[in-house]
C-alpha cells in the first residue's frame, strides 16, 4: 500500500504549519511596553513580559505590573494578592508594583523606586531597607508609604 508513505510527509506538514502559527501571532503583536516595564525586565534576569504592562520572573516568584495611564490605581492593601507582599513606585499603593509570593529577602531593581509597601499576608512584617537599614516596618495585612532608597525586601515571618 502507497499511502503509508504520504502519512509522514502530511504530519510533517502539520507540525510545520503549527509550528508557524505562534510565530505569526507573535510578530503580529505590536503591543507598546511600558518603560518601567522595559527598565526592569533589562535589569532583571529571566523575566517574561506578559503583556505591555506586566511582566514575571518565575524562578524569583516575582511581579511586575503597571496600570494603565487612564486606569484608577486601588488605594488599598487589596491592589495586593493576599499572601503576597508588594512594593509600589508611587505613594499610597499607586502606580507600578513588584510583587513576591515567597518570605525572604527580594531585591528590588534599581530601576523601580519604592514609594509604598504592602503586606497582603495574614502573619509576619515586612521591612523595607535599604541594605540592612530598616526603613519601615509593615505588618501583616497593612500598608505604608515609604521615604529613601529602597533596596530590598525582607520578609518575617
Amino acid at each position: 500500500m502507497k499511502h503509508t508513505n504520504a502519512l509522514p510527509a502530511v504530519l510533517l506538514g502539520l507540525v510545520l504549519v503549527m509550528g508557524a502559527a505562534p510565530a505569526t501571532a507573535a510578530a503580529e503583536d505590536d503591543r507598546e511596553v511600558d518603560p518601567l516595564v522595559a527598565a526592569v525586565l533589562e535589569e532583571v534576569p529571566g523575566g517574561v513580559l506578559i503583556d505591555g504592562r506586566h511582566a514575571v520572573w518565575p524562578k524569583l516568584d516575582m511581579e511586575l505590573a503597571v496600570p494603565a495611564a487612564s486606569g484608577m490605581a486601588s488605594l488599598s492593601v487589596g491592589s495586593c494578592t493576599t499572601g503576597r507582599i508588594c512594593a509600589y513606585n508611587s505613594t499610597s499603593l499607586g502606580g507600578g508594583s513588584l510583587s513576591f509570593g515567597t518570605c525572604g529577602v527580594h531585591t528590588i531593581p534599581s530601576s523601580f523606586p519604592v514609594k509604598s509597601v504592602a503586606n497582603a499576608r495574614s502573619i509576619g512584617s515586612v521591612q523595607a531597607r535599604n541594605g540592612s537599614t530598616i526603613l519601615k516596618t509593615v505588618a501583616a495585612g497593612t500598608w505604608s508609604n515609604v521615604s529613601g532608597t529602597v533596596t530590598n525586601l525582607r520578609c518575617l515571618v
